[in-house]
C-alpha cells in the first residue's frame, strides 16, 4: 500500500506520520523525489490489513489518501489536476474563484420566481437555483410543476440573463431540462443513482453534485468519478450536510470534509447552509462556517415569503438575510486571497483586515 501525502505536509506532521507507520511495524519508502507518494514496506508477514492502515493515517494532518497501487489515483484525484475551474455564466467555481448562487427550493409560480430572480442578482448572486422537478420524502407532498417549471426558469433566464441551476431525477428527463439548465443538479437522494451519473457522464454541461445525507467522502468522490470517466470534466461538488443523531438542525454541515476534499481533490467544493441548517435563522452562520472551511461558493435558498413556500420554507432566507451572507462570503474570500464573482452587486471591502488566528496559513 503507498500513502499520498500533501504537498504543503510540514515537518511535524511527517513526524506524526513517521511515528504512527512505527506503530504499525512498516517503513516509508519514498516513491517521488518530493517524497510526497510514499510506499509501506512491512518486515513482518503478513503486514498490517487495510483497514488498520486507513484508521491509522487518514486522520492525520498532511495525508490526503491511502492507495493500494501508486498509479490508481482515480481522476478526481489532486495529484492529476491544478484546481480545476468551472465557469457557468457569470460565475466561477474553483481556481481562487468563488461564486453564489440562489432562489427558491422549487419553481412555484413565473412572475414570483422572476421577481425572486431579480432580488438575489442585485445582491450578488450568479447562478439562479430552482427546482422544477422535485424528489420529496413524501408522495402527498409538492412534487414540481414539472416541463411548465423548466419553461418558467426558462423564461426568466431570458429576462435576466441569469444562468440556470435545477435538478435532474431521471435519465429520460435529460434532454428535456438541458433545453434550460446551464448546470444540472444531482440531488443528495441521486447522489448513488449510477445510471443518472453515467448518462449525465456523457452530457456537454456542468454538473453540480451533492453529496447524499449518509455518505461517506469516499463514496461522494465515488459518485463524481462517474462523472469524470464518462468524460465530464465540470463537475462542482456540494457539501449540503450529513445526517446527525441531533435534531437541533436538520443536517450537520461537514466542514471538515470541505476542509478536506480542498486538499484531495482538483474539483471546486460548494456548501450548502440552507439544507444543513433546515432553519432560516442559522443559514447566515452555517454559510459563514461553509466559506471559513474553504468553499469555492454557496447555495442558498431565497424566497420573498418563505412562510408560503410550498417546498422547505423553513429553510428559506430572505432577499436582504442573503445579501448580508453575500457580503460575509466576499469577506472570507478576501481573508484567504479568493474572489468572490457578484455580477453588478459590489461587495464591501474590508480596509486592510486582520486575519483571525484560525484562519492564517490557509491562504
Amino acid at each position: 500500500m503507498f500513502l499520498h501525502l500533501q504537498s504543503t505536509i510540514d515537518s511535524a506532521q511527517r513526524a506524526e506520520v513517521e511515528a504512527a507507520a512505527r506503530g504499525l511495524g512498516v517503513d516509508l519508502v519514498p516513491q517521488d523525489s518530493g517524497a510526497h507518494l510514499m510506499e509501506l514496506v512491512s518486515a513482518g508477514v503478513p503486514g498490517p490489513e487495510r483497514g488498520q492502515v486507513v484508521a491509522a493515517f487518514t486522520a492525520l494532518p498532511g495525508v490526503v489518501e491511502v492507495l493500494d497501487r501508486p498509479g490508481e489515483q482515480p481522476l478526481w484525484s489532486a495529484t492529476r489536476h491544478e484546481s480545476t475551474m468551472v465557469k457557468v455564466g457569470d460565475a466561477v467555481f474553483g481556481g481562487g474563484s468563488a461564486a453564489v448562487i440562489a432562489g427558491p427550493c422549487a419553481v412555484e409560480d413565473g412572475a414570483e420566481l422572476l421577481e425572486i430572480a431579480r432580488a438575489v442578482q442585485s445582491r450578488g448572486a450568479t447562478l439562479l437555483r430552482g427546482g422544477a422537478f422535485k424528489p420529496r420524502s413524501s408522495p402527498y407532498s409538492f412534487q414540481g410543476l414539472g416541463a411548465r417549471g423548466l419553461q418558467h426558469l426558462k423564461d426568466v433566464r431570458e429576462a435576466t440573463g441569469l444562468g440556470i441551476v435545477t435538478e435532474v431525477l431521471d435519465p429520460r428527463e435529460i434532454s428535456s431540462v438541458l433545453e434550460v439548465a446551464d448546470m444540472v443538479q444531482v440531488g443528495a437522494r441521486n447522489m448513488a443513482n449510477s445510471s443518472l451519473l453515467k448518462e449525465l457522464g456523457t452530457v456537454d454541461r456542468p454538473v453540480l453534485l451533492k453529496r447524499g445525507f449518509g455518505a461517506t467522502v469516499d463514496e461522494f468522490l465515488g459518485a463524481a468519478e462517474y462523472l469524470l470517466c464518462g468524460g465530464n470534466s465540470r463537475v462542482v461538488l456540494c457539501e449540503r450536510g450529513i445526517r446527525s443523531f441531533d435534531q437541533v438542525t436538520r443536517n450537520l454541515l461537514d466542514v471538515g470534509a470541505i476542509a478536506h476534499l480542498r486538499e484531495a481533490t482538483h474539483l471546486p467544493v460548494i456548501a450548502d447552509p440552507s439544507h444543513a441548517a433546515g432553519r432560516s435563522d442559522l443559514v447566515r452562520a452555517i454559510g459563514r462556517a461553509g466559506m471559513a472551511a474553504g468553499a469555492d461558493g454557496l447555495m442558498v435558498e431565497v424566497h420573498l415569503d418563505p412562510s408560503a413556500a410550498l417546498s422547505d420554507g423553513q429553510q428559506a432566507i430572505g432577499p436582504d438575510e442573503f445579501e448580508a451572507l453575500v457580503t460575509d462570503a466576499g469577506v472570507l474570500c478576501e481573508l484567504d486571497g479568493r474572489t468572490l464573482l457578484t455580477g453588478s452587486f459590489q461587495v464591501p471591502q474590508s480596509s486592510s483586515p486582520k486575519t483571525p488566528t484560525h484562519l492564517r496559513g490557509t491562504a
